[in-house]
């Protein structure tokens, strides 16, 4: 469907920071901010799928070009 365009190291730190943020919304259920958490979700989908709408839009990717 997507063509991915996120590599390795983007994918892992897309994932702990997605994770991270969905965490936080669960350990402090009665702050006041904790529904901004689950912006967290992005960030999960983007590393877990690989592809990133946004880079797609601006032409970008952080993945390793194949020699052929």
């Amino acid at each position: 469907m997507f063509k991915n365009n996120v590599g390795a190291v983007d994918r892992t730190l897309r994932v702990i920071a997605g994770l991270v943020l969905l965490g936080l919304f669960f350990i402090y259920p009665d702050a006041s901010w904790r529904y901004f958490t689950l912006i967290g979700i992005i960030p999960l989908f983007t590393g877990l799928f690989g592809t990133c709408p946004i880079y797609s839009i601006f032409g970008m990717s952080t993945c390793p070009h194949k020699k052929s």
